[in-house]
């Protein structure tokens, strides 16, 4: 008897992946049994009923795998028919990924771009200070440096244009999250009745997805739907993660993932990594927040504008990836989204997970499409 085994590993990106160097960071490994099968025939016959192998990533990029070993020998499961490995989904989607959300307002991305440029002019005026006085020595002319008195300090009078350059986008971005939460309050107050989706088909990766879309009521103000579909890798858990990767929760917590923050994180939700800075204000009683925050790992398939009495259809994303997989350290999830143009008040997002079927024939991906963590960048 010989046992065969599902490995799973995971190098999953951490909030904001393009300030990291995969292969710095460590890989998480699972290994569990499967059964004992006396011949490598026999393992294989039960390994073509289970999802398929999956590799997304390279071993020296952001990785996300799945394998099966038989002793010495790795084993690809064949299968004739799509498969659909669970009928549940992990609590992360029942509480983060379905129902209304809201979209973020644009000047929450356009004062982020403007703070950092801020950050390069002040850089820029202290370093022009710390040489003015070899500027003056070589005579060469210098402006900016003379003093203004503010109360009984006296200031450089370079700080006059830079200081309000600072001190502006802040108190733009405070405005505009008493806006968010005014608009939400507003919407809550609302009651929208949530849309109805009758699929006409099974759902399989590789294959178009097909659908009714009717709406209970319609908003004067509503101007047209489109509704698009994709996929992606939700981060894993992050007390696994620790448990792969060695680590005591309540101590330093490995390279990639952050301190944990109570008010933001929830065992068996996510990694932990992205708080504070991943969405703008929101209130704190209502369940998954207002805002969807993007998949960091995700690839978008067609999209559609909805006509009433007419069927969806939508074409699958490229190239072809796994169906739906949960289990605690890969999460690859799929999803319809309704987006509504409003006259008002910014679009509205209706979000339905789906259980899509492995496909027959899968791609292997290695150019991942990274997304930022933040909801202000999600479906513009």
């Amino acid at each position: 008897m010989v046992e065969l085994k599902e490995i799973q590993r995971i190098r999953y990106p951490p909030f904001e992946a393009s300030r990291w160097i995969p292969s710095a960071l460590p890989i998480a490994q699972r290994t569990a049994s499967i059964g004992d099968f006396e011949s490598k025939a026999e393992a294989q016959s039960f390994l073509n009923t289970k999802g398929p192998s999956v590799q997304i990533g390279e071993e020296d990029s952001w990785l996300i795998e799945r394998s099966y070993r038989y002793g010495e020998d790795e084993l690809h499961p064949i299968s004739e028919l799509a498969v659909l490995e669970h009928e549940t989904f992990p609590n992360v989607v029942y509480r983060q990924r379905q129902g209304w959300y809201l979209i973020p307002n644009p000047i929450h991305n356009i004062l982020r771009k403007f703070i950092n440029g801020v950050v390069v002019i002040l850089l820029l005026s202290l370093a022009y200070l710390f040489i003015s006085p070899i500027l003056i020595f070589l005579s060469i002319p210098v402006y900016g440096i003379e003093t203004v008195r503010w109360g009984l300090l006296d200031y450089p009078s370079l700080a006059v244009v830079v200081v309000p350059l600072i001190f502006a986008p802040l108190i733009v971005r405070v405005c505009a999250n008493l806006l968010e939460l005014r608009r939400q309050n507003s919407f809550l107050k609302r009651g929208l009745k949530s849309p109805t989706i009758k699929f006409l088909k099974s759902s399989i990766s590789d294959q178009a997805l097909e659908f009714d879309l009717i709406f209970p009521e319609w908003d004067d103000g509503w101007k047209h739907v489109d509704v698009m579909w994709r996929v992606g890798v939700l981060p894993p858990a992050r007390e696994v993660l620790f448990k792969e990767l060695a680590r005591e929760v309540t101590r330093q917590p490995p390279p990639g993932l952050a301190t944990e923050l109570p008010h933001h994180w929830e065992e068996g939700l996510d990694d932990g990594t992205a708080g504070g800075e991943d969405a703008p204000m929101e209130l704190q009683d209502v369940k998954g927040g207002f805002y969807l925050r993007p998949m960091r790992i995700m690839s978008s398939g067609g999209s559609q504008r909805w006509d009433d009495g007419k069927s969806i259809c939508l074409s699958p994303p490229e190239p072809i990836w796994p169906g739906t997989l949960n289990s605690d350290l890969i999460r690859i999830h799929w999803e319809c989204i309704i987006r509504i143009e409003r006259e008002q008040k910014g679009a509205l997002l209706w979000v339905q997970p789906l259980k899509v079927a492995h496909s027959k024939t899968l791609d292997r991906i290695t150019d991942l499409p990274l997304h930022d963590g933040r909801s202000e960048l999600d479906i513009r």
